[in-house]
């Protein structure tokens, strides 16, 4: 499908539009973060069809981070407080801006989606495979913080795996968590197949790009991890046994657990997905796909 022609626009505006109304609809998005995701959806999905990667993060990540909302509330101090998991502009930008970036570049400057192959189409192949890391980063991610924070056992610091921290802390990791990023990257893998067979970029690898996009959004998360656990503080209150960030209103008997305040987590997110997508596309796509 070629980029921003009239079937390209059609389809881009409409699903666009699909996705903004349905976030407001079930109240995952705000006014500004739907404005944002039209933005978003319409500028990825009118550059290729695996722009539609977007619409299946957004579905799994919603579904994953309504679950067991009540439960979470018991844990996780931010949600405590405010009660509500819509997200808005900076969260949707944070998971999406890349992508939108790394599209646009191919649209314009490298035309219609191409099968991967380094060997005959090196530059369309990066930046495929940087954006597939960077859906891949967003979702393990996502589905690492919303189901992995549910783990039974206790998390430990991932930069000192030997210390237990509470759930809800920045860079605490278990093995339930890492089993979700991997599924993660696993399932944008996946899409990524079914997408490309929809738009006949044959041939396809298809254990390659499961073991690739798995790949990343396990090193995405763990990447988020490292950053969470040095430079994004975490804050825990013995009192509630809830976690706090470091910009959240907290409890004057709340102690800090871990990190330094440098990064809010919407810049944690930005910077995990923006280090995973140039690995994936630059260094890790070569490895795989060669």
């Amino acid at each position: 499908m070629e980029p921003f022609s009239i079937k390209a626009n059609s389809i881009g505006l409409l699903f666009a539009t699909l996705l903004s109304w349905r976030g407001i609809r079930k109240k995952g998005l705000t006014p500004a973060g739907a404005a944002c995701a039209f933005f978003v959806g319409f500028c990825l999905m009118a550059t290729g069809i695996r722009g539609f990667n977007l619409i299946v993060f957004y579905l799994i990540a919603t579904k994953a981070t309504k679950f067991k909302k009540d439960h979470k509330e018991k844990i996780d101090g931010s949600l405590s407080i405010t009660g509500t998991i819509a997200r808005g502009p900076t969260q949707v930008l944070a998971c999406s801006l890349l992508a939108v970036v790394l599209s646009l570049f191919h649209g314009i400057y490298c035309g219609e989606e191409k099968p991967i192959d380094f060997q005959m189409q090196s530059q369309p192949s990066k930046l495929a495979c940087g954006i597939v890391a960077h859906h891949a980063t967003c979702l393990a991610d996502t589905l690492a913080s919303e189901l992995g924070i549910l783990a039974k056992s206790s998390p430990v610091l991932v930069t000192q795996p030997w210390r237990k921290v509470p759930p809800g802390t920045n860079g605490g990791i278990t093995s339930m968590g890492c089993f979700w990023s991997a599924l993660g990257g696993f399932l944008i893998g996946l899409s990524t197949i079914l997408l490309d067979a929809v738009s006949g970029l044959f041939p396809i690898h298809m254990l390659r790009m499961i073991a690739f996009s798995s790949c990343c959004g396990l090193a995405g998360s763990l990447i988020d991890s490292i950053l969470g656990a040095t430079i994004q503080q975490s804050h825990w209150d013995p009192e509630t046994r809830l976690a706090f960030q470091a910009n959240d209103e907290k409890p004057k008997s709340t102690k800090v657990v871990a990190g330094r305040n440098l990064l809010t987590n919407e810049q944690v997110n930005l910077a995990s997905v923006a280090m995973t997508t140039f690995l994936g596309g630059w260094i890790l796509g070569p490895i795989f796909f060669e």
